[in-house]
């Protein structure tokens, strides 16, 4: 079994106020120039509009906040059992590929033992990540009830959010909103990127399909019953694990990005991943230092998705600077 793991080993760390680095030994990205330059400090400028004007807004209201900032359209789409929320690029280059950025857990406990009444994060990681994509048509999915005004939507119970977080029917409905993107955009082929909990839902998405070409996770818990047992968690009864599937998507180009300073879902979740695969030739690990489970993935996701690494995605824009 063959993986390539890609590590960054120059860093700032905070204790200087700087954010981490992400040079690499391997394969440091090299800053776009000519007129991929102006694409790139586009995206940089376009993210950083977005952090601005959301700042003190209510969580509920931010996504959508986010997408009339930039530009994107804000949807609903009733899906099997769940209503979920959709944000989708105004952009298309015209290849009949969409990126799917997934959305993680969100805010499922206040406390160790207290469930929070409403699942939506406190800010929306996943689509700050869209917003910072390379380029090509792009949407932006929730998970089941984040982002529903009080008691709007269908089927909201806590156990969504905690036990059944990745149950047969969330994966169902997912789905089923996946097919509603993927034909508004014209779309045959689809890459789909996860951060943290919405990475096991790439992967489970993914098992599921025949039009997924490329998988990419952001600080994502992809073995549930590695990840509990490790972390002194309950059991996700409730929930497939994407461990389980992992040898039905080892054919499908993956890159999965981990923090080395991540608390929650500590990089030996991914290696475990991908243990239980026959043959991860297709699999790429980038670990970077300093980075933890919320610092610093979308403030830096217009560098770090630019790296030489992902040109394994079928479709992933690589500035030309960083190709070799």
């Amino acid at each position: 079994m063959k993986v390539t793991y890609c590590i960054s080993v120059k860093n700032t760390t905070g204790r200087n106020k700087q954010t981490p680095g992400l040079n690499s030994n391997a394969t440091d990205p090299e800053m776009p120039h000519s007129k991929h330059s102006y694409s790139f400090l586009f995206m940089i400028l376009l993210v950083l509009s977005a952090c601005s004007s959301t700042e003190f807004l209510p969580r509920q209201r931010k996504a959508k906040a986010i997408a009339d900032t930039s530009g994107w359209s804000y949807q609903s789409i009733a899906a099997k059992q769940f209503d979920l929320i959709a944000v989708a690029s105004p952009r298309g280059n015209g290849t009949g590929q969409l990126t799917i950025y997934v959305e993680g857990d969100g805010l499922a406990f206040l406390g160790p033992r207290t469930i929070s009444s409403d699942p939506t994060p406190d800010d929306p990681t996943a689509l700050r990540l869209a917003l910072g994509h390379p380029g090509g048509s792009t949407a932006y999915l929730t998970r089941p009830c984040q982002y529903q005004m009080a008691g709007s939507g269908r089927n909201c119970h806590p156990s969504y959010w905690t036990s059944h977080r990745y149950a047969p029917e969330v994966i169902e409905s997912m789905g089923q909103a996946v097919d509603v993107l993927k034909d508004r955009a014209g779309a045959q082929r689809l890459v789909l990127v996860g951060y943290s909990g919405g990475g096991a839902i790439a992967v489970l998405l993914a098992a599921r399909r025949s039009d997924v070409v490329g998988i990419v996770t952001v600080a994502a818990n992809l073995d549930l019953r590695y990840w509990t047992s490790t972390e002194k968690l309950a059991p996700l009864s409730g929930s497939l694990d994407p461990a389980d599937a992992a040898h039905d998507v080892e054919t499908i180009p993956q890159v999965h990005f981990v923090g080395r300073a991540d608390d929650v879902v500590a990089p030996g979740v991914v290696r475990s991943y991908i243990s239980h695969m026959v043959d991860s030739s297709k699999v790429r690990v980038i670990e970077v230092p300093g980075f933890g489970h919320v610092c610093c993935w979308a403030g830096k996701w217009p560098e770090l998705s630019g790296r030489s690494d992902l040109k394994i995605i079928p479709g992933w824009a690589i500035p030309a600077g960083n190709l070799r």
